[in-house]
């Protein structure tokens, strides 16, 4: 059984950091292609980061220079280090994977992951 566990969201200022760590069970994962999506209330689940099998990394516009993906295929854990948070930056965060490269369907196709973590909360004041 596949499973997907989010943790490491909170509460932070303007400024601050946070690391999320995703733990993954269930299936060779360093075969797979990773990511982390955020969704704030009222607005669609957009894609953050995402990692290839082989470390190739992507970011959305809207993080880069502040956010780093990565991963430990030892531990079987991904982890989203967030640097100078904004206050947009609140969401909910999820961990996702699929069995394709990245580049399959769109770096951020949402349709193109085949696992869901549950979610870890962020949220950032001013």
């Amino acid at each position: 059984q596949v499973s997907l566990v989010e943790s490491g969201g909170g509460s932070v200022q303007a400024g601050g950091s946070l690391r999320l760590s995703c733990a993954v069970s269930g299936y060779t994962y360093s075969n797979y292609c990773m990511g982390w999506f955020r969704q704030a209330p009222g607005k669609e689940r957009e894609g953050v980061a995402v990692i290839e099998s082989d470390g190739d990394t992507s970011y959305a516009d809207s993080v880069k220079g502040r956010f780093t993906i990565s991963k430990d295929n030892a531990k079987n854990t991904l982890y989203l280090q967030m640097n100078s948070l904004k206050p947009e930056d609140g969401a909910m965060y999820y961990c996702a994977a699929k069995k394709v490269p990245m580049w399959v369907g769109g770096v951020f196709t949402r349709v193109t992951y085949n696992y869901w973590g549950q979610g870890t909360q962020v949220t950032v004041s001013s």
